[in-house]
């Protein structure tokens, strides 16, 4: 027999409620000065068009923005919208943000120079179709611009964590994948001119891993979504198991935390 199809519909349903729950702001605010200086490696001047995929609370398209981006923002979270759409009023910055699924992008062929998505549409349920649709909204010759999450570090180790409490829907890939630089020339090099990888390290700190626990059981969706489908012994457990890979990987000694989390920055130069 063959296995059954996930529903994507109902995934990315899922998904939405995902993002929604908690709040990721406070969890973007932490990644603030990694995603300026992702802008400050990407080129854009002056009058470029840029669309940023998945653009939460607009930590990559506020960046762009002030480099003179003529920027569209697109996210399948409406509370995440608006709290980008406050933070560019309090700059004074001319962003467009709009809700929109990566999968269907509500944006024409070819309008845009650079097509940018950091940590965010790696986490759509179907890559193919995400690839295909960063490769038609840029225009030829072009820039796509992705900063994703390897599956050898520590996010990549934390899915396979809490995928043993709460497994992934049957037929559907990790994110972890888009951090794999094999699987990018896999969905894009039949469309590409040139692809860049480049290995970064975005640094986690925190007070404690209890700390880190606290913040993102409370505040980030995927992970608020984790604990509340678990009983409090599971809920327990899966603690003691994030526990032990951030002090595996904790830098700082043991007055504090600092765990390096690696990812794949691509820049793809579109046919």
């Amino acid at each position: 027999m063959q296995p059954a199809s996930p529903d994507f519909a109902q995934l990315k349903s899922n998904m939405k409620a995902s993002w929604v729950a908690g709040d990721f702001g406070k969890i973007a605010n932490f990644t603030v000065k990694a995603a300026e200086e992702f802008i400050a490696r990407t080129p854009i001047q002056p009058g470029t068009r840029v669309l940023d995929v998945a653009c939460g609370t607009g930590n990559t398209a506020i960046p762009a923005a002030r480099a003179g981006g003529l920027v569209t923002g697109v996210d399948i979270a409406p509370n995440l919208l608006e709290q980008a759409r406050k933070r560019a009023a309090e700059e004074r910055l001319e962003i467009r943000f709009q809700e929109g699924d990566a999968e269907e992008l509500p944006v024409g062929d070819h309008e845009f120079d650079v097509v940018l998505t950091m940590f965010g549409a790696m986490f759509a349920p179907r890559p193919e179709r995400v690839a295909a649709e960063l490769i038609r909204v840029c225009k030829p010759g072009g820039i796509i611009a992705m900063a994703n999450w390897t599956p050898e570090g520590f996010i990549g180790q934390l899915f396979r964590v809490i995928g043993a409490y709460v497994p992934p829907p049957p037929g559907t890939k990790s994110p972890a994948l888009w951090g794999s630089e094999p699987r990018i020339v896999e969905l894009f090099g039949p469309a590409a001119i040139d692809i860049r990888c480049v290995r970064r390290d975005f640094n986690f700190r925190y007070r404690s891993a209890a700390h880190w626990i606290e913040v993102f059981r409370n505040f980030y969706g995927p992970t608020h979504k984790a604990y509340a489908a678990l009983d409090p012994a599971r809920q327990a457990d899966l603690t003691e198991d994030i526990t032990a890979l951030l002090e595996r990987l904790n830098i700082a000694g043991s007055s504090s935390l600092v765990v390096p989390a690696e990812y794949l920055e691509v820049v793809i130069t579109r046919k």
